[in-house]
């Protein structure tokens, strides 16, 4: 049995970083069903497909990671170092022969050895850059992981009440989403990461402008 584990929503600023990692008897039936790189499909093909998958897949294990959890957690380990540790939990679980994984560390080589020493059991790991474009197995896994995101972003949007965005600090809509909450509330939504160096920067410009207009009060009297 084979395993293909990938991650979506590593770089946003807004909402969870879903995990998925799931096993098949053999690649090809993935191939006929056309599964191919997330990134290269629309979401409502990413929908269609990931319904298929499920029922071909003999394993699937998604785990997902809150904006909170997750700045909670790079206090004690870097990003690379909590996707190692999930994607071992993952292995662990599904238990197969080989796992394929899209290595997030700039080291494959490395991202791979460190899933291993996780592990307490032997497992061929076969980490990649790019795994989701080479192998359909990490393929199928990769759109699994964005429409479980996809999901949670909508679910967040509409307990919000207004566009967020995709969640992306390259989406205009996103930083304005922040912008505008930080402008209302002086504090950050929940689903937002504060440990990113984008909130970093909004937080200082609104900390600048509090400054600015408690000095302007000042002058006045």
């Amino acid at each position: 049995m084979i395993c293909g584990i990938d991650e979506a929503g590593r770089g946003p600023v807004i909402g969870p970083l879903v995990i998925c990692g799931l096993t098949v008897e053999r690649d090809d039936i993935l191939r006929q069903l056309g599964v191919r790189d997330s990134k290269k499909l629309t979401r409502a093909k990413r929908e269609h497909l990931s319904q298929k998958i499920e029922k071909v897949a003999s394993g699937i294990e998604i785990v997902e990671i809150s904006a909170r959890e997750i700045d909670a957690l790079r206090q004690e380990m870097t990003l690379n170092q909590l996707e190692v540790k999930v994607f071992a939990s993952i292995i662990q679980k599904l238990a197969p022969a080989v796992a394929y994984v899209d290595a997030a560390d700039v080291d494959a080589e490395r991202f791979g050895q460190d899933i291993l020493q996780e592990l307490d059991f032997k497992v061929n790991v076969i980490s990649q850059h790019r795994a989701d474009e080479k192998y359909p197995v990490v393929s199928a896994a990769s759109i699994i992981a964005k429409v479980r995101r996809d999901m949670r972003i909508a679910e967040i949007e509409q307990a919000i009440g207004e566009p967020i965005g995709s969640g992306y600090a390259s989406d205009p809509i996103t930083v304005g989403f922040i912008k505008s909450w930080l402008s209302r509330n002086d504090e950050l939504p929940p689903c937002v990461r504060r440990s990113w160096d984008t909130t970093s920067r909004l937080m200082s410009l609104k900390s600048i402008k509090r400054i600015d207009k408690f000095s302007g009060d000042e002058r006045d009297d």
